[in-house]
């Protein structure tokens, strides 16, 4: 399967570019199908640029590591401010570490 050529005709048929659609994509490849909402894969993206375990990640922004797992499965999603945080986190990974301080 060409993820890149997909995700193209995808674009084009919506007649804009899809940021996340890519890494949608790959992961509905290598999960068989596995159905993530945008919400997950922002928590994920957000801890991975981070560079941090599960449980690291739900220190360093005061979340239940239980709650994040919840929010990367799809259990739950994330309230209004921390999709906001996350957004950050995700286009600014060093910000994990001023909240660390």
């Amino acid at each position: 399967m060409d993820v890149n050529k997909i995700a193209k005709a995808i674009e084009a048929d919506a007649g804009e570019p899809l940021p996340d659609l890519l890494q949608a994509l790959d992961d509905a490849r290598t999960r068989a199908g596995r159905v993530m909402t945008p919400e997950q894969l922002l928590v994920r993206k957000a801890r991975e640029a981070s560079g941090l375990t599960q449980a690291a990640f739900a220190e360093r922004i005061s979340t239940p590591v239980a709650t994040l797992r919840d929010w990367e499965q799809g259990r739950f999603a994330p309230s209004g401010g921390v999709l906001c945080l996350l957004r950050l986190i995700a286009r600014h990974p060093d910000l994990t570490q001023e909240l660390a301080a």
